[in-house]
């Protein structure tokens, strides 16, 4: 009977700790999406998300493939921003920059980490996965999987019939102009994103949110920010190439990349990748996806995107998605499948993140350049002023004026 008793109480104890565990796991996810965009500060949770959420790996190859290193560069000291000199210390401390890469033609010119950052921290960079699911998909493209983005996504995911989605063109989606009604607004706990988000927190299906849309818009006329129209090209992704984001990823860019180390995708209770900003990696494995485009789909020799893919997806073609401000978008930023493109006579473009994550790309200077960060101010502001992404684009432009470009 005392042997009984002693193991009931063992069993007890180890079901309580195995509880305790859980709802401290499921505590601290809750803390974590509640506190964010709350000017509460980040730094010391976005390189460790793969401990505190269910993640699907991708792992590194065994030969990595490594930046070489270049001619040393420093960084200017001040930048011109809407005609005032603002100081990059303070600008990098301000958006509490954790990593700052600057490649130019492949070769590292500029490498440093701060805060919790560091040359093997994966960090979480929110929307800038939003470039790397358009990849994937002019990859399914190219091997067939999908026919064409000029055919309604209904076609392959018929659970959006119905829906907002119902009859939009793929090209549409990617181009960030589904016409479903919206509200992205990060700084309202109530708005659509946040309440999208919280499914990581709470449990859910993304796939089944995207469902509850409803359209406000005609599709293609309107370019109009939603992250839900990328949750639903990375479920077109796991319909047509039978695999989750992370293994077809892996397959098809991480390892050709040689990426070097192994990177995480947040997924839902469904195990479904959070595809519009649940990507966590290194500095210089973003940079990859750069130096990717820089070079028309091609990396290190060999063709890993077709370049019509490359160019299509960093340009605006249509009146919809240019830049400026205008009444036919909500950003001043122009747009093309899941890129930015700024108003610009150097081709630039850019994969942008919440938070002040950036893989900024200026192919007539040659240059790459990755900033992780955790600006704790960010949506903080109702105007926007607190995001400072604006500043960012002219910071990498006084980067980009020091390097000459490469002569042909």
């Amino acid at each position: 009977m005392r042997k009984w008793t002693l193991g009931t109480i063992l069993v007890l104890l180890v079901v309580a700790g195995g509880a305790a565990i859980l709802y401290r796991q499921e505590f601290s996810r809750l803390a974590f999406a509640t506190s964010l965009f709350s000017g509460a500060e980040q730094y010391e949770t976005f390189g460790r998300i793969a401990e505190l959420f269910p993640t699907a790996r991708m792992r590194a190859p065994r030969r990595a493939i490594s930046f070489p290193r270049g001619a040393p560069t420093s960084l200017p000291e001040t930048f011109l921003y809407r005609g005032k000199q603002l100081s990059v210390p303070e600008f990098l401390e301000a958006t509490d920059t954790s990593a700052l890469l600057v490649l130019q033609d492949g070769r590292v010119r500029f490498e440093d980490y701060w805060l919790t950052g560091g040359r093997d921290v994966p960090w979480l960079s929110m929307s800038v996965a939003k470039s790397f699911i358009s990849a994937l998909v002019g990859l399914a493209v190219e091997e067939g999987r999908i026919s064409s983005i000029e055919e309604p996504i209904t076609t392959y995911l018929p659970a959006l019939e119905g829906s907002a989605y119902d009859g939009v063109r793929i090209k549409d989606i990617l181009q960030m102009s589904s016409g479903a009604a919206w509200d992205e607004t990060y700084g309202d706990p109530d708005s659509d994103i946040n309440r999208f988000a919280r499914i990581l927190a709470i449990g859910g299906s993304l796939n089944e949110f995207s469902t509850t849309l409803a359209r406000e818009r005609e599709p293609g006329t309107f370019n109009q920010y939603n992250s839900t129209d990328t949750q639903v090209l990375g479920w077109l992704l796991v319909r047509t190439t039978g695999q989750p984001i992370a293994a077809y990823m892996e397959e098809k860019l991480w390892v050709p990349l040689g990426m070097e180390n192994d990177a995480f995708w947040m997924i839902d209770s469904d195990g479904m990748e959070m595809a519009f900003g649940g990507l966590n990696a290194t500095a210089r494995d973003y940079a990859k996806l750069g130096e990717l485009y820089r070079n028309d789909g091609r990396f290190q020799g060999e063709e890993i995107l077709p370049a019509h893919w490359v160019r299509a997806s960093v340009t605006p073609d249509a009146p919809h998605l240019l830049p400026g401000d205008h009444e036919l978008s909500d950003w001043e930023i122009g747009y093309g499948y899941q890129w930015w493109v700024p108003e610009s006579n150097e081709g630039e473009f850019a994969a942008i993140g919440v938070y002040n994550q950036f893989i900024y790309v200026n192919p007539t200077r040659d240059v790459v350049i990755v900033k992780l960060s955790a600006n704790s101010a960010y949506a903080t502001e109702p105007d926007g002023s607190a995001d400072q992404e604006f500043e960012t684009i002219e910071f990498f432009r006084a980067i980009g004026s020091q390097l000459a470009p490469i002569a042909p």
